[in-house]
């Protein structure tokens, strides 16, 4: 229970209002009181705020208990109010409770007020604890709609995303260096790149990706998006990076840390519309049984701390409280959608991390970030391949795909680098394609994973029957748990998630082709391909 309780005490008689305090007081509940005698006094206490109880007598010489029980009861529901009377009847004392009291007690027999006002605040904090609950359980359905939303419209935006991210994609290679045109096309890659990040984000929110967790340099990390970040922030404010000295290592997903920390910086630029100072720091940090309980949620142990600290505006603390709350936004209409740090949440918690913030109006903000710390070495799959030159190649490739605008867009991609490519609308047809084709043989087959007629995982079930050393690429729109779903996600299997960059599909045919892990396709065998009898 709350101490001290702000008790507001209806009462004409101080002698009776002294006695109620020192029983209280007498009953170890520590209480500071405010007596008032009339209506307008009453309301106006209530309207400052802060009262935890009221304790009203029944009859007063202006004004009575069931007056302002009901104008308590209409206006601040939430406060439990006692009678305290030496003229409260039985019938009366029924109808006080039918109105809305929380418990009566006669002057006669105070030693009933203490276990009453007890009983009355524990009620007050089941309630405020079913209310936390409630809302938990809403915001619980709000992601599972998103969820759901992100599902559904993933595979379409997608597919649409490819198609205009892939076309401007080869404009750009096709234009001059100093054509005009470079910057419109620039543009709408980017304007395609916020489209395919807010997907994202939803999906990360909605948690409808699955996250794939490697051991991670946090400082590598920071370093390699420096010049990204400054990008986002522009020229009036300075970007400072301060990489702690040999910070811990960290499992996590490389992609969704970058999302994070792109998602503070743009919340930091955000909050400095006339500059100011920007600071991206990691540091090493220890928490034990002993101050770990100054930091709300945080389990004792090692953690690598990722800090974003900025000059700006600062937070109310109302806005503090409500920071992480889906579609939540300070911004104006258009200018933010309420997810950013929503995702930054759900990432963290991910990590089995830790997240906090601490900012005050006009001071800047601050959010400090743990991951856990891990002792294992580092993935080399983790750091950043080097960008080289596109390596062309002869061979003959089946390409399935039920877009036709995707699928003739792959066809060129890779057509461009050499391929020979034989194209298919969906599993069934791919089988009557390669049942078809005779030399020279197929060594890699791209396909999308969900698809009408016959899905591509049955497909390659398929074909692998007859093909034991075929290569397959699966490629989707999806989210990752509908995928999963047609047992593609498992471990090994070759994945490029759309929408991808033309560059992204050629490296991926390329290395899978150059990797000898499997054996390639072998020579197109005598027996031809058997389609099931079964739609699937």
């Amino acid at each position: 229970m709350k101490s001290p309780l702000n008790i507001l005490h209806l009462e004409d008689d101080p002698n009776d209002a002294a006695l109620i305090i020192s029983t209280l007081e007498a009953g170890n509940i520590h209480c500071t009181t405010t007596r008032v005698q009339d209506c307008e006094a009453f309301v106006a206490a209530l309207e400052r705020g802060g009262i935890d109880l009221i304790l009203s007598d029944f009859r007063l010489p202006t004004f009575d208990g069931l007056s302002a029980l009901k104008i308590a009861h209409e206006r601040w529901p939430d406060i439990p109010l006692i009678f305290v009377s030496g003229t409260l009847g039985e019938d009366r004392a029924v109808d006080s409770l039918k109105s809305g009291a929380t418990d009566y007690v006669l002057k006669g027999h105070l030693t009933r007020l203490v276990p009453a006002v007890r009983r009355a605040m524990q009620d007050v904090e089941e309630r405020v604890e079913h209310k936390k609950l409630e809302a938990q359980f809403i915001q619980a359905q709000k992601m599972e709609v998103v969820g759901h939303l992100a599902s559904g419209v993933a595979h379409d935006f997608n597919n649409i995303l490819a198609i205009i991210m892939g076309y401007s994609n080869l404009i750009t290679e096709n234009l001059e260096p100093d054509s005009p045109l470079r910057k419109y096309v620039d543009e709408i890659l980017h304007a395609a790149d916020r489209a395919a990040g807010l997907t994202q984000q939803l999906l990360v929110f909605g948690r409808k990706q699955t996250v794939r967790p490697v051991v991670l340099d946090l400082n590598e990390v920071v370093t390699d998006m420096h010049k990204m970040l400054h990008r986002l922030i522009g020229e009036n404010i300075a970007l400072t990076m301060v990489p702690g000295k040999e910070t811990g290592c960290i499992k996590a997903d490389s992609g969704y840390v970058g999302q994070l920390l792109m998602n503070l910086v743009v919340n930091a630029r955000d909050a400095m519309p006339n500059g100011g100072k920007l600071t991206i720091a990691t540091e090493n940090v220890t928490f034990d049984k002993h101050n770990a309980h100054t930091h709300a949620g945080i389990i004792p142990g090692d953690y690598a701390m990722l800090s974003v600290c900025d000059t700006g505006t600062g937070m109310a603390d109302e806005v503090k409280k409500r920071l992480f709350e889906a579609f939540f936004t300070t911004k104006p209409a258009g200018k933010g959608t309420g997810l950013g740090l929503a995702t930054c949440q759900t990432i963290v918690q991910q990590c089995a991390g830790h997240i906090e913030v601490q900012s005050e109006l006009g001071q800047g903000t601050t959010f400090k970030i743990y991951f856990p710390r891990v002792g294992q070495g580092l993935n080399l799959a983790a750091k950043p391949m080097p960008t080289r030159a596109l390596l062309r190649g002869t061979e003959t490739l089946l390409l399935v795909e039920d877009e036709p605008s995707v699928r003739h867009l792959a066809c060129g991609i890779l057509e461009a680098q050499g391929y020979t490519v034989l194209s298919a609308n969906n599993g069934q047809d791919a089988l009557r394609v390669a049942r078809e084709h005779k030399d020279p043989p197929i060594r890699l087959v791209v396909t999308d994973v969900i698809m009408p007629v016959m899905s591509g995982k049955v497909m390659a079930e398929w074909l692998k029957i007859t093909y034991p050393g075929l290569k397959i690429l699966f490629t989707s729109g999806y989210t990752d748990d509908a995928i999963a779903q047609h047992g593609v996600l498992e471990a090994g299997t070759a994945f490029l998630a759309k929408p991808y960059a033309p560059a992204t599909l050629a490296r991926k045919v390329r290395a899978m082709l150059d990797d000898e892990t499997d054996s390639m396709f072998p020579q197109k065998p005598d027996a031809p391909v058997n389609e099931p009898d079964q739609k699937s």
